[in-house]
């Protein structure tokens, strides 16, 4: 048993490597001011080149350009909006051209590079919310995320099938065990046996 490695254990490395292996887009590599959209709300970081992300609120095309609402969250080391409760507040962004509200639609991620330009005051309800206005050169659309698992722990695991606690291994009729539980790396306990026909 003691040369067995743990399942939890296993995920982590593969995690840890995909992470280490992580890159930035190349139409979002560069060098960037630290001002969030909370920060620049009052108009002093006007010019100030930055790159921000995080979920749409709403795409509204106009005459010549299309400006994205945009619900700002913190960026990974990918430069992709993290998934995270936290908000630095909200910004819109704004791009020449015609860009469709059908694929750059409501929650999904965007990073953006460009130029603050100014504000633009929005009503949200009955409140007037002062948004920073970004002159964008890149409105970068992620690709959906991949969901592997349900989490926090624990979490269900549909594909999950270890032969040390498998009497009939992982292959024949047995290939998909019955579903388990894996909490906090320990091992779930062993599957029944089949139906012996009694």
């Amino acid at each position: 048993m003691s040369r067995r490695i743990p399942t939890l254990l296993v995920s982590t490395v593969l995690t840890l490597g995909l992470s280490a292996c992580a890159t930035v887009p190349q139409q979002l590599a560069g060098t960037y001011s630290a001002v969030t959209p909370n920060t620049a709300r009052g108009g002093a970081a006007q010019g100030t080149r930055v790159r921000w992300g995080g979920r749409i609120i709403d795409t509204e095309p106009q005459e010549a350009q299309t400006c994205f609402f945009v619900l700002a969250q913190p960026l990974d080391s990918q430069t992709r909006p993290e998934w995270d409760e936290q908000s630095n507040g909200r910004f819109v962004a704004c791009k020449q051209g015609f860009y469709d509200p059908e694929v750059y639609s409501k929650g999904k991620e965007v990073t953006v590079t460009g130029t603050l330009d100014g504000t633009e005051t929005r009503k949200i309800g009955d409140y007037d919310y002062t948004y920073p206005r970004v002159d964008a050169d890149v409105v970068y659309l992620w690709p959906k995320r991949s969901v592997y698992a349900a989490g926090p722990y624990p979490y269900y695991d549909p594909f999950f099938c270890d032969p040390f606690w498998s009497p009939w291994g992982c292959g024949g009729p047995w290939f998909y065990p019955p579903p388990v539980i894996v909490v906090h790396g320990h091992r779930p306990p062993p599957p029944p046996p089949p139906n012996s026909g009694h």
